[in-house]
């Protein structure tokens, strides 16, 4: 049985901690698929298409030996429902189906569209995140909606999209995606730091 684990990302922008869970996923299943989502509980600063842009780039620089991380971005729905039926398509009626995700949409979860249907379709592996706490009350909600939990023994580094978006961390991402980010001048800080080189 082909084991496909599906991570769709709101990550604006993508940064190293992604790519440490794209490579700790390529060793344990089939197919990695990755795309870009609109989060509707967000605002975006960068547009889906560059982030998907940003995506790619970070699959480009993982030295997978079973190349099979791939940029699913036809997959990318708001209804993560509609993206599990695409899958579906895809790669067929009888494949295993692990939905991705970090431990700070634990909360989130139940209010997604169709989530019941959702978490009964799907195994759920959750990446541990610093700050996150994955409590008992949460997880004993989404079982109660059907889902299967499974906590992966992998905890995501501490780094943030948030860090680089607000100070300009680049530490938090990998060369090729700082030099995307520089060519299309995206987020708002760079502006702010061009407006004090210019005042000064």
């Amino acid at each position: 049985m082909l084991r496909v684990a599906l991570f769709g990302t709101s990550a604006d922008p993508p940064t190293a901690g992604h790519q440490d869970i794209l490579r700790w996923l390529s060793q344990r299943y089939d197919r990695v698929a990755v795309w870009a989502a609109d989060n509707p509980f967000k605002l975006h600063q960068a547009t889906i298409e560059h982030r998907a842009a940003m995506l790619r780039l970070l699959i480009a620089d993982i030295d997978s030996p079973r190349d099979n991380i791939s940029l699913e971005q036809d997959l990318s729905s708001l209804r993560t429902v509609e993206t599990l039926e695409k899958a579906k398509i895809r790669w067929g009626e009888d494949a295993k189906f692990t939905l991705v995700v970090g431990s700070d949409l634990l909360t989130q979860l139940p209010r997604w569209y169709r989530s019941e249907e959702l978490l009964r379709q799907v195994q759920l592996l959750v990446v541990p995140r610093p700050g996150y706490v994955i409590d008992n009350v949460s997880l004993q909600g989404l079982e109660k909606l059907g889902a299967h939990i499974a906590i992966a023994e992998l905890t995501g580094l501490d780094v943030s999209s948030t860090a680089y978006r607000e100070n300009g961390d680049t530490d938090v991402l990998i060369p090729p995606v700082v030099a995307y980010i520089h060519q299309q001048h995206l987020y708002q800080w760079q502006d702010a730091t061009k407006k004090k080189l210019q005042i000064r």
